[in-house]
C-alpha cells in the first residue's frame, strides 16, 4: 500500500505540496527571484561553473541539480525501481536536449520555473505556459499518430550508474571547491560574484530539499509535460493534480514570504516579448514530450538508471552552454541577438524529428 501511495490522489497532492513548498522556500533562503528551483537555469549555472560558457553572472555549481538525481536514485534503489536501460534513439534524444535547452533560455526558465514565475505573480508566465500546453499537446498528438523513438533495452547496473556517479562527482567538486567570497574562481570552478549566479540558498539546505524533491519526484512520476500528455491521450488527471498543487502551494508560500509581486514589467530575470515567451515554451513542451518527459523528469529518470534520459540531460547542458556562448539566451531586456533564429531552427528540427519518428501502423491481418 505504501509502495503505491504516490499513485493515489493523496499521493499526487503530497508530491505537488513538497515540490511547490520546497521551491518557494529555497527562494526565501537565497535562490534568485521566482527561481527557487529551475532545471534549465540551474543547469546553465552548473555548466558555467565548469567553464563551458563564460557568462560571468550565471556561474554556480548548483547542488539542487545533483540532489534531484541522487534523490531519485535513492528512491529507485529503495523501492526496487533502479532498472538500467538504454538504446532508444540516444543521438536523437541528445539533440532534443540541445533544442529544449535553447528554448528554455529564450524563455528564461524551464517548465518548473514557468510555474514558479506564475506563482510569484509574473504574468508573462501565463503566455509561456500557454506555449507549453500547445507544444506538449502537439507532441502528444504525434504519439497518437504512432510516433516512437524505438524500444529501450535492459542494460547493466554499471551503465545505469554512470550518470548518477557523474552527478555525485560534480557534487564532490562543489564540496571540495566552494565559492570564495568576492572571487570569480577558486582553484577549479567558476563562481558569479554578482547577478543570479551569486544568489543561492545555503549548501546543505539546497541539497537537502533537492534530495527530498528527487525522492518524491521519482515516486510520483512528477512531470509537467507528462501531465498534459496524460490528459490529451488518456484523459487521466493524476499528474495534473500534482502540477496544480505545485503551483498553488508555491503561491501560498510566496504570499506568506512576501515573494508575490504581480505584473508583467520588472519581473526578476524575465522579459515581456510575448511572442517568444510563447514560442520558446512550445519548443520546450514539444521537444520534452517527444523525449518522454520535462527536464526535471529527465533528471529523475536518469537517477533510475535510464541512460537515454542522461543523454538528454547532457544535450540540454550543451544547449544551455551554447545559448550563452552564441548569443541565443534572453535577458531581462529581451531576446539575445540570435535568439529568434535559434528558436526557429530548434522548432523546425523538433518538427522534423517528430515526422521522421512516425511509424507505419500495420493493417490487421497483414
Amino acid at each position: 500500500m505504501l509502495k503505491n501511495f504516490f499513485a493515489s490522489t493523496k499521493g499526487a497532492i503530497l508530491a505537488g505540496l513538497v515540490i511547490g513548498l520546497g521551491a518557494a522556500t529555497l527562494q526565501k533562503l537565497g535562490n534568485p527571484g521566482n527561481m527557487g528551483l529551475c532545471v534549465g537555469c540551474f543547469g546553465r549555472d552548473v555548466v558555467g561553473a565548469l567553464g563551458l560558457h563564460r557568462a560571468e553572472m550565471v556561474q554556480y555549481a548548483r547542488p539542487e541539480i545533483f540532489g534531484l538525481v541522487l534523490g531519485a536514485f535513492l528512491a529507485a534503489v529503495i523501492h526496487g525501481e533502479f532498472r538500467p536501460q538504454m538504446g532508444s534513439s540516444p543521438l536523437i534524444r541528445f539533440f532534443l536536449g540541445i533544442f529544449v535547452g535553447v528554448g528554455a533560455l529564450i524563455f528564461l526558465g524551464c517548465p518548473w520555473r514557468a510555474m514558479l514565475r506564475l506563482a510569484g505573480g509574473d504574468w508573462n508566465a501565463l503566455v509561456g505556459l500557454g506555449g507549453l500546453v500547445v507544444g506538449a499537446t502537439v507532441g502528444a498528438l504525434f504519439f497518437r499518430q504512432s510516433f516512437s523513438l524505438g524500444a529501450t533495452q535492459k542494460s547493466t547496473k554499471g551503465y545505469g550508474l554512470v550518470f548518477v556517479l557523474f552527478m555525485a562527482a560534480l557534487l564532490s567538486l562543489r564540496l571540495a571547491y566552494p565559492p570564495i567570497p568576492g572571487q570569480p574562481k577558486n582553484d577549479l570552478l567558476f563562481y558569479s560574484v554578482q547577478g543570479p549566479g551569486s544568489q543561492y540558498a545555503p549548501l546543505w539546505a539546497a541539497l537537502g530539499f533537492a534530495l527530498i524533491i528527487g525522492y518524491v519526484g521519482q515516486r510520483s512520476r512528477f512531470c509537467s509535460v507528462g501531465a498534459i500528455q496524460s490528459l490529451v491521450l488518456f484523459r487521466r488527471f493524476h499528474l495534473s493534480i500534482s502540477v496544480v498543487v505545485f503551483v498553488l502551494s508555491a503561491l501560498v508560500a510566496n504570499l506568506f514570504f512576501g515573494q508575490f509581486h504581480p505584473g508583467f514589467a520588472n519581473q526578476p530575470i524575465a522579459h515581456t516579448n510575448h511572442l517568444w515567451n510563447f514560442l520558446s515554451l512550445v519548443i520546450v513542451g514539444f521537444g520534452s514530450t517527444l523525449a518522454g518527459g520535462c527536464p526535471g523528469r529527465q533528471l529523475f529518470m536518469a537517477g533510475e538508471g535510464n541512460a537515454d534520459a542522461g543523454l538528454f540531460v547532457l544535450g540540454m547542458f550543451g544547449g544551455l552552454a551554447m545559448a550563452h556562448n552564441f548569443g541565443l539566451a534572453s535577458s531581462g531586456a529581451g531576446l539575445g541577438p540570435h535568439g529568434a533564429t535559434a528558436g526557429i531552427i530548434s522548432l523546425a528540427m523538433i518538427l522534423l524529428i517528430a515526422f521522421l519518428g512516425l511509424r507505419k501502423i500495420e493493417s490487421a491481418g497483414t
